[in-house]
């Protein structure tokens, strides 16, 4: 048996994995002649994946790639994750020299000019805030250090330090300048955090670069709970248009609920599962609303797809706060927006698992699980 060399490219690209595979394969007989049950050698040949992944933004992000239907692809994916570090460098809160914390130094006092990218993003952000009426608002960072969640040490505050906290808090203080792109603060205390839509901004950056390079079909994510799908997953034949996502238990990380088909769409999921405390009795998750300042408890997760990963990101942590009406009231207002909606059921450890504006075939839950 003869072998062909194989390249470092072919290698990374899966070309090495599929060329192994067709090996495997009967061999076809004669030049001309018609391949042998040519349906059951497709079903028996997997289609491998290229992965590629890289921490950034306290998570771990990854490309999926169909193996060899790129010429270029580990080297576009390569390319879009050093973005993801770039951008984490220019957005984070917690380094002293992003873009981001000195904006959050200077803005009280005088007019900041921002980045093309920086500044679409906050005026994003603005315009989110008054969509969701204030459920989304990247200002809420004082009462996430008032709650402890800032360092991941949740403790119960008091009213008085809740009022004072939310004295710093709203979006609508932020004065957007599109003239000169500039951005001013109304408030000597006010300050943006990006937590909330960052991961997903990224994953909407790395798909530009990928189709920029003629990749067609690939998965994104940021932590698992951001995801961006274009194009279809090979060898999946039950469910060949997209990618298959799951959707973890809100309460059993190790459990899934069902799966999501995505395709040229983005997800975003936002819950109590990670980050919570307990205090006499009661559980305080990590998501505040920032309106009144106290943890939202209507849900335990709230899934949203969406045109772009930054939006589903965003919307993800507004249906939280919002609740299922609510939410529901901006699905009806915006076709193009998708959710489900887990929160617990009428009996001790049950879900009440809810769907809005998800088209035939989105949403595919498992055996145990139904959604209304």
């Amino acid at each position: 048996m003869s072998h062909s060399p194989s390249s470092r490219r072919d290698f990374l690209q899966g070309k090495s994995a599929l060329r192994a595979a067709e090996n495997l394969l009967p061999n076809p007989g004669p030049p001309g002649a018609l391949p042998l049950k040519p349906a059951a050698v497709e079903t028996a040949v997997p289609r491998y994946l290229v992965q590629v992944g890289r921490t950034a933004m306290a998570c771990e992000f990854q490309v999926l790639l169909n193996a060899g239907e790129a010429d270029l692809g580990t080297e576009a994916a390569l390319t879009a994750l050093e973005e993801v570090s770039c951008l984490e460098e220019q957005l984070s809160v917690y380094r002293p020299e992003s873009e981001v914390s000195v904006l959050n130094r200077l803005a009280a006092n005088r007019r900041c000019p921002l980045t093309a990218n920086l500044f679409g993003l906050l005026n994003q952000c603005v315009e989110l805030y008054h969509e969701t009426s204030g459920a989304f608002d990247v200002t809420s960072g004082p009462l996430s250090k008032t709650w402890g969640f800032y360092r991941r040490q949740g403790r119960l505050p008091s009213p008085d330090e809740i009022d004072q906290a939310l004295q710093c808090v709203g979006a609508s203080r932020l004065n957007v300048c599109p003239t000169d792109r500039t951005i001013t603060f109304d408030h000597p205390e006010l300050e943006v955090n990006l937590g909330g839509i960052g991961k997903g901004f990224a994953l909407d950056q790395c798909q530009e670069i990928l189709r920029d390079h003629d990749v067609t079909s690939f998965l994104l994510h940021g932590g698992r709970s951001s995801v961006l799908a274009c194009g279809h997953r090979t060898g999946h034949d039950v469910h060949p248009d997209g990618w298959l996502v799951a959707l973890k238990h809100p309460l059993k990380p190790d459990a899934e609920l069902g799966q999501v088909r995505l395709r040229d769409r983005a997800l975003g999921t936002s819950g109590s599962a990670n980050q919570f405390f307990h205090f006499q009795g009661r559980r305080f998750s990590h998501i505040l609303d920032p309106r009144n300042g106290w943890p939202a408890e209507e849900l335990l997760s709230a899934t949203v797809l969406a045109p772009s990963a930054a939006l589903a990101d965003a919307l993800s942590t507004a249906f939280f706060v919002l609740g299922y009406e609510r939410s529901r009231t901006y699905c009806q207002e915006h076709a193009d927006i998708g959710a489900i909606l887990v929160s617990s059921g009428p009996r001790s450890g049950a879900l009440e698992i809810r769907t809005l504006g998800l088209a035939p075939g989105e949403w595919l839950p498992g055996h145990e699980y139904t959604a209304s």
